[in-house]
C-alpha cells in the first residue's frame, strides 16, 4: 500500500478515488458478458471451463489490521486484477485455438507465455508442421 507513503495523498484521493471506482460498471458487465462467451464457447471449442476462483481471490478484507475503506480496496483490486488475470487467460485459449501465430518480433513487443508453442512468424513451413499435418 504504497499510497499510504505519500504526503499529498488526501487531494490527489479525492480526485482519483471516484475515477477508479467507477471502473467497476465496465468490469462488471463485462464479466456478465465474457462469462457468457466462456460458458457457450468453451464446450464449442472441447476446452474445459477455466475455474474462476484459481484466478480471482478475495481474502484481504480479513485482515482486521486494515481500516473499512482499506479492506474495500482489497475487495476491489481482488476482484479487478483476478478477473482480468481470468480473461487473459480466457483470451490466450481462444487465441491459441483460433490463431496459433506468433507475432513479428522487434524487439520491443513482450510476447505473451502461451505463444511459445505458437507456429513462427512468416515460417510456412512451421504453420504446416503445426497445424496441416
Amino acid at each position: 500500500m504504497l499510497y499510504l507513503k505519500n504526503p499529498c495523498r488526501s487531494l490527489k484521493h479525492l480526485i482519483i478515488v471516484p475515477i477508479v471506482s467507477t471502473l467497476i460498471v465496465p468490469l462488471a458487465i463485462f464479466d456478465l458478458w465474457a462469462e457468457i462467451y466462456h460458458r457457450i464457447c468453451f464446450p464449442l471449442y472441447g476446452f474445459a471451463y477455466l475455474k474462476r476462483s484459481n484466478y480471482i481471490k478475495i481474502d484481504r478484507y480479513k485482515l482486521k489490521y486494515l481500516s473499512f475503506w482499506q479492506k474495500g480496496y482489497c475487495v476491489y483490486c481482488g476482484y479487478g486484477n483476478g478477473l482480468v488475470n481470468y480473461w487473459v487467460k480466457m483470451a490466450a485459449e481462444t487465441e491459441r485455438y483460433w490463431c496459433g501465430i506468433k507475432h513479428e518480433e522487434n524487439g520491443k513487443f513482450i510476447p505473451p507465455a502461451h505463444h511459445k508453442d505458437f507456429a513462427n512468424y512468416n515460417d510456412e513451413a512451421d504453420f504446416i508442421k503445426k497445424y496441416k499435418a
